[in-house]
């Protein structure tokens, strides 16, 4: 019995001590004009302010690709899905899907290195929730293409649209 009153008093004492640590850190580092995260930044109406380094979602030019499949290449988790076949009337190929697999992708950006045109680059768009994995399915090539090359933000309702589209929206470069 003496054993069991021991334990228990032991762990209320420790119990209080880690209280009183964590009183007296907060005692020293509240502020009174300090707000909430929602209330500085008025998320998600405004956007986070995000460094210029910073590596979000990529932005993809399909304007200017070249199925060359560089990219699908290099990305060391294999998340990204390129779709080609043989331009009509001239001479490359024509992209008919780029799509990038968001749950596989590590946004290392080794991707973005080795591309001849320079046609995909790292965004800064860093919201894409959704419900579901087939929403972390992007097909660039059917988003608008002021959405794709990121102009406009990526936003969980632009990808959900794009999955509706058929076709992609651009024949290609060199048109």
């Amino acid at each position: 019995m003496r054993l069991w009153f021991r334990n228990l008093f032991g762990a209320i004492a420790t119990t209080g001590y880690a209280l009183w640590i964590g009183l007296r850190y907060w005692g020293r580092t509240y502020d009174r004009d300090r707000r909430t995260f929602t209330e500085h930044f008025e998320y998600p109406e405004l956007p986070v302010p995000v460094k210029p380094r910073f590596r979000g979602f990529h932005r993809y030019d399909l304007t200017s690709c070249i199925a060359c499949e560089r990219c699908a290449r290099d990305c060391p988790a294999g998340c990204i899905y390129i779709g080609k076949q043989r331009a009509v009337g001239r001479k490359g190929f024509q992209v008919t899907e780029f799509t990038i697999d968001y749950g596989k992708c590590l946004v290392c950006g080794i991707c973005t290195e080795n591309c001849p045109v320079d046609c995909i680059f790292m965004g800064a768009t860093h919201d894409l929730s959704c419900y579901s994995r087939d929403g972390c399915l992007v097909d660039f090539s059917r988003l608008p293409l002021e959405i794709a090359w990121g102009r406009a933000t990526l936003n969980p309702t632009a990808v959900a649209h794009s999955k509706s589209i058929v076709r992609p929206v651009h024949p290609g470069p060199s048109l």
